[in-house]
């Protein structure tokens, strides 16, 4: 039986002419969004809308927008998408823009989806992308272990066969939002006598069962994002492997490019600046402290303004040979180092502007500046150290030789470990 369409969705295909999806978009906007937000967007933009829509509102309002097929317009209908062209969903964009539809389940559609997308089996893609694009089910990442963060490869956390069913024994650390996800991306060594990268099997593995304790990590902020989650014989049905067994290291490649792509801007998901806010909020806040007059600080504005703007206009090159089919390469990582760094200095500035107050201010809890200029730390490591996602970027995309390796060919077994 087929399922019925939804009336929130938009009644557009490849076929469309371009001004009619345009005006297609305006019209769900105006019978869709709620007034409030629906003015702000017009009147002041996303600034304008974050001051009126609580986080709680769009969350229960999320799954009117998702059943439009606009959160992912280039995939196919049957996963939630729209089937559209890149051309269509640029516009698209440019539309949805100053309403500040941002998406929810990030790690679920840039670390999940390219690797289903890329490996997974229609099967798998019918089952998990939908409820991902509906934030119904809720994703995260178990790969970075204690002894396996830079050198992933070496991970230790492994799955053992038992029938058709796949059991998960390990730990995996600086898990971002395990402790609300409901299903993880795994990998786990499935062949100990192999050299570490054929050894690797990539799974699909459901936080809810016997076996999966998380537990949480703060940040400095006093915040919670980053989790260590324990495995103890954990299940996982061999119909949820993604790509044949030992090469889950090809799979993860994916998962990694995307990761990449979203911590530097470039993702789908809208993980855009991790830690503050950018450097139009800093030029504003520098009139209001008379800090503008300094002719140092004008200058580190001018610089970073620059260097915004550029990483902007890459990370469009990179969105549209996305939506244009393309699985996301190598060169994310250009973006990810750029922007891990670009960010520190952004946010730093931030607290540079304001002085004392950003030393010292009235009232509990932390000024939003200095909550991102403490979150901004991470930035550098998460998604991949800046270390490795240059060695990345020098073997793969200018084709240097690769660093030296003296355990590479030998089976994991024999490697040394932390």
């Amino acid at each position: 039986m087929t399922r019925p369409a939804d009336p929130a969705r938009l009644a557009v295909d490849r076929s469309t002419p371009l001004d009619e999806v345009v005006a297609a978009v305006r019209a769900w906007l105006e019978e869709h969004l709620p007034r409030p937000w629906l003015e702000a967007g017009r009147a002041g933009g996303p600034a304008a809308v974050r001051e009126v829509r609580p986080r709680a509102a769009y969350e229960e309002w999320y799954p009117v927008f998702a059943a439009s097929g606009l959160v992912v317009p280039t995939w196919p209908v049957a996963y939630g998408g729209l089937d559209l062209p890149v051309a269509a969903a640029r516009a698209i964009e440019r539309e949805l823009a100053p309403f500040h539809l941002g998406r929810l389940n990030p790690l679920g559609l840039n670390l999940a989806a390219p690797a289903l997308f890329a490996h997974g089996t229609e099967e798998q893609r019918l089952r998990f992308l939908p409820p991902i694009v509906r934030n119904e089910e809720v994703w995260c990442q178990l790969f970075s272990e204690p002894g396996a963060g830079s050198d992933l490869a070496s991970l230790a956390t492994r799955a053992e066969r038992d029938g058709d069913r796949w059991l998960v024994t390990g730990q995996k650390v600086w898990s971002t939002w395990a402790h609300v996800a409901d299903f993880a991306v795994l990998l786990a060594r499935t062949d100990p006598d192999v050299p570490k990268r054929e050894g690797i099997t990539y799974f699909l593995l459901d936080l809810h069962q016997p076996g999966v304790e998380v537990r949480p990590l703060r940040h400095l902020t006093g915040d919670v994002d980053f989790n260590e989650v324990f495995l103890d014989r954990a299940v996982v049905p061999d119909t949820h492997r993604v790509g044949g067994v030992g090469e889950g290291w090809r799979v993860a490649n994916a998962t990694l490019s995307g990761e990449r792509q979203m911590v530097s801007g470039a993702g789908s998901g809208g993980v855009d600046r991790i830690g503050g806010r950018g450097v139009e909020h800093v030029i504003e806040l520098a009139r209001h402290t008379g800090a503008n007059t300094d002719p140092a600080i004008r200058q580190e504005l001018a610089r970073c303004y620059a260097e915004e703007r550029i990483r902007d206009w890459t990370n469009q090159r990179v969105r549209a040979g996305v939506r244009a089919g393309r699985a996301p390469g190598p060169e994310s990582s250009v973006g990810k180092v750029h922007q891990g760094e670009l960010n520190q200095r952004v946010q730093l500035l931030a607290v540079r502007v304001l002085g004392a107050a950003g030393a010292a201010w009235p009232g509990p809890g932390l000024r939003p500046e200095v909550r991102g200029m403490l979150r901004s730390r991470a930035n550098t490591i998460e998604g991949g150290t800046s270390e490795v996602n240059r060695n990345i970027i020098g073997e793969r995309v200018l084709g240097l030789p690769r660093e030296p390796d003296p355990y590479r060919g030998v089976p994991w077994r024999e490697v040394p470990r932390s």
